[in-house]
């Protein structure tokens, strides 16, 4: 950009025009060594790696001519399927030399995964989506797997991580060190089945080679036996995580008891102490905080620690009738009695108390566990077959994150359902439903079957069959013009944790907009809230927009 701009992107087709580059400056696949004729390399084994520079920072790239899109466009019929070209955590943005005055470009890291975003859905518009139906492509049962399949197609419709690995060059983050992950092949297997799913051509697809990594990472779920959705999803992130994780050696820190009178401070020493031994993509999407309290009935001595969590595991029981009535079942306080008191480090002894959790974050996707399924005396989980309602848009909780102190208002909307049928956890079976990404419409998904879904005749929003629910978060603003309410959303752009960026954390977003003074707290706690580019749903007018070959910016802080 010629206005000062503080942020751009270049696509090589930008250069085509001016300077053609050299031979060995073209784009290259990782795994064949073939350059790339068409913006990815059409072998449907290859992933593209790091797409390295012209001139400085890391570039997203374009299709190199318009041989190459005619090509793709006329490949119906054909099995073969390409790479999205990749880009990493740097940026290149435009910097004034403080000694010449003059402007130059420089490598900076993101603070968030908007040029990831931008990257894939400009490398879409070379794909008829309509034709392909991205997204909209069933799973093979492969024997009693519906459940993981229902996990699968909900974690398919959460565009961040969709984008991720579709257009972020995830190989260089695996961790190949961390004896709680894989070693890379369970997140290997889990970005060739994303890669699968959006980019071939096929209707429904066999994820053998997932399962097969699944089973050797947790062995739970070898075989053919009937399992929980939940816990094959909690297994995958944490497994994902793992195997993402940009810490290579984890410190060893010690929890620290508060006691309530600092919780603004506490919740952001916790933060920062877990993000010493927790960062990457999962963390960045999934990641909230609730504030555990605990108070001795007898001396109300009061214990308070910050936790993470990756999803909310909300109690169902015949009273509930709404996703509310859940969550204010969830942030009940608990009498601790009996066989379940606490220990008091001031009386010394085992006494009763109270026990309550609230949230303190919200992350920019939120899961809900519904816990319909309890244990009879016979050992079998039995189903709690409640209809509970729950918000399709704009669910609130800003009255229920205790952090927020109405500031801020958090707002969700649905984007994908794992439902269950049937009255017993070993004889259900499991389906999803999902909000696409293109043509905002849902879909139903029972394995391998893909059907359209009409709302307003479905139990969508009003079902006994809900289990899992995924919201993202939404930046909302309502107005009312002739007596008529509209409501314009975008989504929260999702920021890239690191511990030498507290700007960036999620307590940070809640610091109300004040004027540094010279007696306020630290420079990184007088963050001003800023409008970020959000990470909103695809649309096609959008897409055509960023397939223009020009230079295009955008904004981070």
């Amino acid at each position: 950009r010629t206005d000062g701009g503080p942020y751009m992107y270049v696509w090589y087709e930008y250069f085509y025009f001016t300077r053609p580059p050299s031979r060995d400056r073209l784009p290259v696949c990782s795994d064949c060594s073939q350059i790339f004729a068409m913006g990815g390399c059409m072998s449907s084994e290859h992933d593209v790696g790091g797409i390295d520079d012209v001139g400085e920072g890391r570039q997203r790239v374009g299709f190199q001519d318009e041989r190459g899109r005619r090509q793709l466009r006329n490949s119906k019929g054909s099995s073969a399927m390409f790479s999205l070209m990749r880009v990493r955590s740097h940026v290149v943005r435009s910097v004034v030399d403080p000694g010449t005055g003059k402007k130059q470009w420089a490598a900076a890291r993101a603070s968030t995964y908007d040029h990831v975003h931008e990257t894939v859905l400009s490398n879409f518009v070379q794909v008829d989506v309509d034709r392909r139906q991205a997204g909209v492509v069933g799973l093979t049962n492969l024997g009693n797997t519906c459940y993981m399949n229902s996990s699968l197609q909900c974690l398919m419709n959460t565009i961040p991580l969709v984008d991720y690995f579709l257009g972020y060059d995830y190989k260089s983050e695996i961790n190949k060190e961390n004896f709680l992950g894989s070693g890379g092949d369970l997140v290997t297997a889990y970005a060739s089945l994303v890669k699968e799913m959006w980019l071939g051509e096929k209707k429904a697809v066999e994820p053998i080679a997932f399962k097969s990594k699944l089973e050797s990472f947790a062995p739970q779920f070898y075989g053919n036996n009937q399992q929980d959705s939940q816990e094959l999803l909690s297994c995958l992130l944490d497994g994902v995580h793992e195997d993402l994780n940009r810490v290579k050696k984890k410190p060893y820190i010690e929890d620290k008891d508060c006691d309530g009178s600092n919780d603004e401070g506490d919740a952001v020493l916790a933060w920062q102490n877990y993000l010493q031994r927790d960062r990457s993509i999962i963390v960045d999407l999934f990641q909230g905080q609730l504030r555990n309290e605990i108070r001795c009935s007898e001396c109300n001595h009061t214990s308070v620690k910050f936790d993470s969590f990756m999803y909310l595991s909300l109690p169902v029981s015949d009273s509930c009738r709404s996703l509310d009535d859940c969550l204010d079942l969830f942030c009940a306080a608990e009498v601790l009695a009996g066989d379940n008191q606490w220990y008091c480090s001031e009386c010394k002894r085992h006494v009763d108390a109270t026990k309550k959790f609230d949230l303190w974050t919200v992350p920019p996707i939120l899961v809900v566990h519904l816990k319909r399924f309890r244990f009879t005396r016979s050992g079998r989980k039995k189903k709690i077959d409640r209809q509970v309602n729950f918000p399709l848009e704009g669910w609130d909780l800003s009255k229920s994150t205790k952090s927020n102190h109405g500031a801020e208002k958090e707002s969700y909307d649905l984007y994908a359902v794992s439902n269950h049928s049937g009255g017993d956890l070993g004889f259900g079976h499991y389906t999803a439903m999902a909000l696409n990404r293109f043509d905002d419409c849902w879909y139903d998904f029972n394995d391998s079957s893909c059907r359209k879904v009409n709302v307003s005749q479905s139990d969508l929003g009003n079902s006994s069959k809900c289990y899992l629910l995924f919201y993202n978060k939404v930046d909302s603003d309502e107005s009312t013009a002739g007596g008529m309410s509209t409501r314009t959303t975008r989504e929260t752009t999702v920021r890239r944790q690191d511990i030498d960026r507290p700007e960036l954390w999620p307590h940070m977003q809640k610091v109300p907009l004040a004027a540094p003074t010279a007696a306020s707290s630290p420079a990184h706690m007088q963050i001003q809230k800023q409008n970020y580019r959000s990470f909103a749903r695809s649309t096609r007018s959008l897409a055509k927009d960023l397939a223009a070959p020009t230079v295009s910016s955008t904004c981070i802080r």
